[in-house]
């Protein structure tokens, strides 16, 4: 049943939106090929995007900096290979993955026709804990960006998703209660819980269909987010 006293959907980009997984193994493509690394794609990609969602499970609760994470989720990953490298390559090749990072712009199926959708019937927003360099170029080379009254990144505000500041900066921004806000998004515990806590709807995309409490609205594709809105 459509909710109907919400004027402002926020969205989640990474994972979200934008298929992050898909257009991550491109740039590895890329990458591998620029810096001569003889390591198969795909041995590496499995072993590396757990690798990579843990050291931004970390980088969330501030257990680990910007650097951290963007060394030691390829070293951590190289190193299940038994490849070792310089940490001035590494740097090397993490500033090159960043830097290709947003030259594919693969979205997730029914993206566009569902912003087209929401974008005539409400004000939609971003809320990401993505690099501040890398999400605004997704959003301009995805061509999404028009659909979006504001977007609000981590590195803005100083503070990730779950943290309440985040969501309340966003609020804000957009100059609209929480009551009147939903939240979308892939993460449970960034965007669901973390949203809930400033007392947002919520409206978690379990792509992934991770077990969670029956008590939260869900979808397994973006499509049904007509249902809700």
């Amino acid at each position: 049943m459509p909710h109907k006293n919400i004027t402002d959907v926020f969205f989640d980009l990474d994972h979200t939106l934008w298929d992050f997984d898909k257009n991550s193994a491109l740039a590895f493509k890329r990458v591998f090929f620029k810096h001569n690394i003889n390591l198969s794609l795909d041995e590496f990609l499995p072993v590396y995007e757990p690798i990579n969602l843990e050291y931004w499970r970390k980088f969330r609760e501030d257990r680990v900096s910007k650097l951290e994470l963007r060394r030691g989720r390829l070293t951590d990953a190289f190193d299940k290979f038994n490849l070792t490298f310089e940490t001035e390559t590494i740097d090397a090749i993490a500033q090159t993955y960043i830097d290709e990072l947003p030259g594919d712009n693969h979205l997730f199926s029914d993206a566009i026709s569902v912003l087209d959708y929401l974008a005539s019937r409400y004000k939609l927003h971003i809320i990401t804990n993505g690099f501040e360099e890398v999400q605004h170029l997704k959003l301009l080379n995805s061509g999404i960006k028009k659909y979006f009254s504001t977007v609000t990144t981590s590195e803005e505000t100083g503070l990730k998703k779950p943290h309440p500041i985040i969501f309340e900066s966003a609020l804000t921004k957009a100059s609209v209660s929480s009551v009147n806000s939903m939240m979308i998004g892939d993460s449970f515990e960034a965007d669901i819980i973390g949203a809930q806590n400033v007392g947002m709807h919520t409206l978690f995309f379990n792509y992934r269909k991770q077990r969670v409490p029956d008590t939260n609205l869900e979808i397994y594709k973006l499509s049904e987010i007509k249902q809700y809105l």
